[in-house]
């Protein structure tokens, strides 16, 4: 169920779904609310004005990058990045699978729109063929977030405790990609 609502201070489309936790996204400059079917509006309402800050730095760090020429990418060259992805990204995963003590089902590597990666309660990794784009430290850095949530399904400080004993600049190349992915992800067709 998609609903437009406009609070106190900020605008937002709220979405209601089967799922356990709030969320928010800012993607062309909307904001979009994910709330559990049962969440009330005044819980959704003080979800988003506590996030308040965080949202309009994320609209103001839009607005600067849609001034930036993109140049997208050719079918050719997504299938170039989905080929090399899938030589690269298995490779660390293995590898700092072993050093984290855990084991994964399937890989699978994907064209996403808005993720670099994710875990499923069934032990799969999927990751974006975008990652390929990026510094190979920050591939390194989505891998090991993914296979860090076979031990923690969630972002609690036990999550990051785990994921900085593996990785300990973890949060410096995090950075780079929570400032460049937006770029990176603009170029799909």
């Amino acid at each position: 169920m998609w609903y437009n609502h406009s609070g106190d201070s900020m605008d937002y489309t709220l979405v209601r779904m089967e799922r356990k936790t709030v969320s928010v996204e800012v993607k062309n400059n909307e904001t979009i609310v994910r709330a559990p079917l049962r969440m009330s509006r005044r819980d959704v309402d003080a979800f988003v004005s506590r996030h308040a800050a965080w949202i309009e730095r994320q609209r103001e760090r839009q607005a600067q990058r849609t001034h930036l020429p993109v140049t997208p990418l050719t079918e050719e060259e997504i299938s170039a990045l989905l080929s090399r992805a899938k030589e690269v990204i298995p490779q660390r995963a293995a590898y700092y699978a072993a050093q984290i003590g855990v084991t994964y089902n399937r890989i699978c590597i994907k064209r996403l729109h808005s993720r670099w990666g994710s875990c499923s309660e069934k032990k799969n990794l999927n990751f974006n063929c975008l990652l390929m784009l990026a510094p190979a430290e920050v591939v390194d850095a989505v891998v090991v977030h993914e296979l860090c949530h076979l031990k923690q399904m969630n972002h609690s400080p036990a999550f990051y405790r785990e994921v900085l004993r593996v990785f300990p600049d973890y949060h410096r190349h995090d950075r780079w990609l929570r400032e460049h992915g937006e770029e990176l992800l603009a170029r799909l067709p």
